[in-house]
């Protein structure tokens, strides 16, 4: 049986990286790209030789749009055939509306939703090609409701992919090609590093390890770990949103 290829979005460190590192010890190859290219040769080289898999990356910044498609068709010509693409890339940045920040909130709406887009745009290209395959969206816990502060944007860019993944599993609900939306807690990665402490979180293996189990049984969506996490979604989408912000900030 020939081993499968994944291609991973924003996987030069945080959740992208680690989720590299977990396929590549399941036996995938790995297409992987990211605007840090130093740090995806490394890791390329490193995850080549320990797994004996094929590992190749390219340079992209998921904001120049036409570059997406550049590079996920350039993936696709050289690899023949990508069996999953995971929309991982994203900016946890953001800042309190109303506060004179427009410009941060702004970028990061553009780079966790526009920029998303892009990539499920290019990546359902290809998967028509192949009338196969599976489109992988990276959400958050954050998009089960409106957030104060910093996540308010974020929030927002995060539930509105949950909407772009449904419309377009919608759209190809009669075809071979499956859709799922992820939502991940807190996982402890270089953009939360800062952070205090987070409410149920988990170390970046662990979560990585739980993704790319999920992502394998190919749910339309799922929270993850799943474990409190599924709970937590309940809670969070019906209690009072004073109750979701005592739990969740």
């Amino acid at each position: 049986m020939n081993a499968k290829t994944i291609l991973i979005s924003g996987a030069s460190s945080g959740l992208g990286a680690a989720m590299a590192r977990e396929f590549a010890a399941r036996g995938y190859h790995l297409a992987l790209c990211a605007r840090r290219t130093d740090r995806l040769a490394s890791l390329c080289e490193a995850l080549s030789k320990a797994h004996g898999i094929r590992a190749e990356a390219l340079s992209l910044d998921v904001n120049e749009y036409d570059q997406v498609f550049t590079v996920f068709r350039e993936f696709h010509r050289r690899f023949g055939q990508l069996d999953r693409i995971v929309v991982n890339a994203g900016i946890g940045v953001g800042r309190r509306i109303g506060a004179g920040r427009f410009a941060e909130n702004r970028a990061a709406a553009e780079t966790n939703f526009v920029a998303a887009l892009a990539q499920c745009e290019a990546a359902v290209e290809i998967f028509r090609q192949q009338n196969a395959s599976h489109l992988v969206l990276i959400s958050s816990m954050s998009a089960m409701r409106g957030l104060p502060r910093r996540l308010t944007t974020y929030a927002a860019t995060k539930a509105g992919l949950a909407h772009l993944d449904e419309g377009i599993r919608a759209e190809l609900l009669a075809t071979p090609i499956k859709v799922s939306i992820l939502y991940p807690g807190y996982i402890r990665t270089e953009i939360n590093a800062k952070a205090g402490k987070l409410p149920f979180e988990v170390d970046v293996e662990t979560g990585c390890r739980a993704l790319a189990k999920t992502i394998e049984r190919s749910p339309a969506h799922a929270c993850v770990p799943g474990w409190p996490w599924s709970v937590m979604g309940f809670l969070m989408r019906h209690l009072p949103l004073k109750w979701v912000l005592e739990l969740t900030t």
